[in-house]
């Protein structure tokens, strides 16, 4: 143990003193004691001048740096530090030293067995009388165990901060995942990814050969036509070319050189291993080498290299995921580099878990959205095959409409067709399946498909209706159905008074419809039209568990609620069939359910309220009457509705007859190119009943739109026409997205010319409707188009 003298406190005790820091008697041989028995570790150093050697240490300095006393004393300062980790706060305590002062840093040292120690040391210069600074006493505390506290809670912190982020962006992009009908939503991944994980990203999609994408075209479904990457063969040496060389028969190379005639080589790819799940990923390209021309690695390292040139340090590899969809690899995620701000990023293992799990949901995210637009277009397809048809019938006025009350389907449980079965004959079928779901659409369309079969073959409504059962039981359709099928037919006039007694009006049954009806003949002679004036319509059904058909004649409503009978497939013995005799301006009704039924009220009270509401109708054509009934009667449809009106011209009482009718007329056109016609003759009654000019242009704008639709719309077309009071609008709906475009004076761009001539004679727009487009036009009237025109000319 060193004496008390190697204190210096002789020294200590003779120098002036503060106030309060006199010591007791036997002062300085307690102090030695105090100060070599302390728990704090101490250690003295001598006068600079001499060098500082260390003159005195304490027994807590000892155990602190496993060093004895006899292996420090007398030694230079410069072996303290060469204890520190870092040389630079050595420079510190230098610097302290030779200014006088004071200095306290905290320092990371070894011990006398190399372990590791934190300490907090503190340097004070010791003055003389004379003020000279005749030693320094030394301070050590051993703050390794807070130290160690602080860097794991600091640790502790990072990991958290960096999962935040990882965990930031895999929210943010499983985000952009959920709206991948936005056209840029990879692209928009990539730029998430490049500014907080990687340097750059980007995603190629695999369509039988890979290519950059930005987005999902849902639209577009893969095809499997794409650019596959080619096969090459190996030389004598077994190297691989850089050409295809021969190839045989179907395209496949062949070894001109080497090798047996017609030998195919597949060449290992790894990116192709990749895309066809041979190998489970990451992958790293390597950028910097030259890969066998028309391989998938080669066409990606030169696609990434050309789309990172740009860059300050282009990538001299990148790192590829796959994005795996539930049976296939849809594709390859590739990133490169580190961001930007290398500090805020996850950690090289966190940022590899975050793209792995990108990966893994972006594959699902695609091959949902790919999936759901792959069953939706077939259900669509499927539903507009099954979506009901009306024929062009000639000689009478027939309008149609139908509802499914569904947001998830365009058919329900609910039909109808308008039937040209021959030149005299037109069949109308009315029918409800029970429900307004898939099912019931599939019931539908079996059962439509017997009745127009049966509808062709005979011409009395109850032996169809007969037949429709026989076959009904056989096929075991799971659900039950009503319909009404009727047969209009042109005959020789028959007297008023037996017209008058078939009319009798009784209570009615819950029926089915099947309508045949019969068409006038031809008019091409005189002869001809004086044989078709001396014709009437007549009307011949049969119920299959249907509500009753309504003839409106001259402000009186009629229920035909003959012939009823049991629902379809339950009917036993012979199906009645009933007849009326029709005069001109009769209207009839046929309809589902869906028109009356509410949950607040009977179903006998909605029948009342349609054969009042029918009471009071005001319109002449048949489109009229319709938009009548379903302004007063289906506000709020709780079920599938169609709706047929059926109207026998009046050619004496028309022409004079003004309509006080809502303004507006609807329909629904199969994509086909007789709708186009249909259209045209649509648009013609309306101004006649509407008793608006210029039908001519109205006539050519209708057309010109439809057939648009027709040409480049999908599924059903929806017709409407509305009286503004400045210029009849027309509205034309169809399923496709994209917009009608006009040619603009493009040379060889084809079509476009309809639209052209739409611009000369309306104002026209366009706008998204449900999953398609609606295009409508305006009329202008007759004194603007000459005023356009003029200023046009000057």
């Amino acid at each position: 143990m060193v004496g008390s003298s190697s204190l210096g406190l002789g020294s200590w005790a003779r120098g002036p003193r503060a106030a309060g820091a006199s010591l007791p008697a036997g002062g300085p041989e307690i102090f030695a004691r105090a100060a070599q028995r302390s728990g704090v570790a101490s250690f003295l150093l001598g006068r600079r001048s001499e060098g500082m050697p260390m003159t005195w240490v304490n027994d807590a300095f000892c155990r602190l740096t496993g060093y004895t006393a006899d292996e420090v004393l007398g030694r230079s300062p410069r072996f303290l530090a060469e204890l520190l980790a870092d040389q630079g706060e050595a420079d510190l305590f230098r610097a302290a030293v030779l200014e006088g002062r004071e200095v306290t840093r905290t320092v990371r040292s070894d011990r006398h067995d190399g372990t590791p120690l934190w300490t907090q040391v503190s340097l004070s210069p010791v003055d003389e009388a004379d003020g000279e600074i005749a030693h320094w006493i030394g301070v050590m505390i051993d703050v390794t165990e807070h130290i160690d506290r602080s860097a794991a809670q600091l640790a502790s912190l990072e990991l958290e901060r960096r999962e935040r982020v990882s965990l930031a962006i895999i929210t943010e992009t499983s985000d952009l995942l959920n709206d991948l009908d936005y056209p840029l939503a990879l692209r928009e991944i990539c730029d998430v990814l490049e500014g907080a994980l990687v340097g750059w990203a980007g995603f190629y999609m695999n369509d039988d050969g890979l290519r950059y994408a930005e987005g999902i075209d849902t639209t577009t479904p893969p095809s499997g036509r794409g650019q596959r990457h080619g096969r090459y063969i190996a030389d004598g040496a077994g190297a691989v070319e850089g050409a295809m060389g021969l190839t045989d028969a179907l395209g496949d190379a062949t070894g001109p050189a080497g090798l047996v005639p017609g030998t195919v080589i597949d060449l290992q790819d790894t990116v192709q291993d990749l895309l066809d799940g041979r190998i489970d990923g990451p992958v790293l390209l390597d950028l910097t080498v030259d890969y066998p021309q028309w391989s998938a690695s080669s066409w990606l390292s030169r696609d990434v290299r050309q789309r990172t040139s740009a860059s300050a340090e282009a990538p001299a590899s990148v790192l590829l995921h796959p994005i795996a969809g539930r049976r296939r690899v849809l594709g390859l995620l590739a990133t490169s580099g580190l961001p930007a701000s290398v500090t805020t990023a996850p950690d090289e293992s966190g940022a590899q878990a975050v793209l792995k799990a990108l990966a893994r949901r972006a594959g699902l995210a695609i091959d949902n959205v790919r999936l759901y637009a792959r069953e939706h277009r077939l259900a669509e397809t499927l539903q507009r095959a099954m979506l009901p048809e009306q024929a062009d019938v000639t000689g009478l006025d027939v309008w149609t409409y139908y509802a499914p009350n569904s947001e998830h389907a365009q058919v329900g449980g609910d039909w109808y067709d308008v039937l040209q079965i021959s030149p005299d004959v037109v069949g109308l079928v009315i029918g409800d399946v029970v429900g307004h779901d898939v099912e019931a659409a599939a019931a539908m369309g079996q059962l439509r498909s017997v009745v127009r079969s049966y509808a062709y073959e005979l011409t009395t409504p109850g032996p169809v209706l007969e037949r429709v059962d026989q076959l009904v039981v056989g096929m075991r359709i799971p659900r039950s159905a009503s319909l009404v099928y009727a047969a209009l037919t042109h005959r020789p006039s028959v007297p008023s008074a037996t017209r008058a007694s078939e009319l009798d009006p009784e209570t009615f049954e819950e029926d089915a419809t099947v309508l045949q009806v019969t068409a006038t003949g031809s008019d091409d002679t005189d002869d001809a039209g004086a044989a078709d004036d001396a014709k009437t319509w007549a009307i011949e059904y049969s119920r299959a568990g249907h509500l009753p058909p309504l003839l409106l004649r001259a402000g009186e409503v009629t229920q035909l609620n003959e012939a009823g009978g049991s629902l379809v497939g339950f009917g036993t013995g012979t199906r009645a069939t009933g007849r009326v005799e029709l005069e001109p301006g009769d209207v009839l009704l046929f309809y589902t359910d869906g028109l009356i039924e509410r949950r607040d009220r009977a179903l006998r009270v909605g029948l009342d309220a349609l054969v009042e509401a029918t009471r009071s109708i005001t319109a002449i054509d048949s489109a009229g009457i319709g938009e009548e009934l379903l302004s007063r009667l289906a506000d709020a449809p709780e079920d599938d509705v169609a709706l047929v009106v059926v109207r026998i011209p009046d050619p004496v009482s028309d022409p004079v007859t003004s309509a006080l009718s809502p303004r507006s007329r609807r329909w629904l056109l199969p994509s086909e190119p007789a709708s186009i016609g249909r259209a045209r003759h649509a648009v013609l009654r309306t101004c006649q009943a509407w008793d608006l000019g210029d039908s001519a242009n109205a006539e050519l704008v209708v057309s010109e739109l439809v057939a648009n639709g027709v040409l480049h719309g999908w599924g059903h077309l929806a017709l409407r026409l509305f009286d503004t009071g400045d210029g009849l609008r027309v509205e034309v709906e169809d399923s496709n997205p994209a917009p009608p475009v006009s040619t603009d004076g493009h040379a060889h761009r084809m079509g476009g010319f309809g639209m052209q001539i739409v611009e000369r004679l309306a104002d026209w727009g366009w706008r998204p409707a449900g999953s398609g487009k609606l295009v409508w036009a305006r009329l202008r009237p007759l004194g603007e188009r000459q005023d356009r025109t003029s200023s046009a000319s000057d």
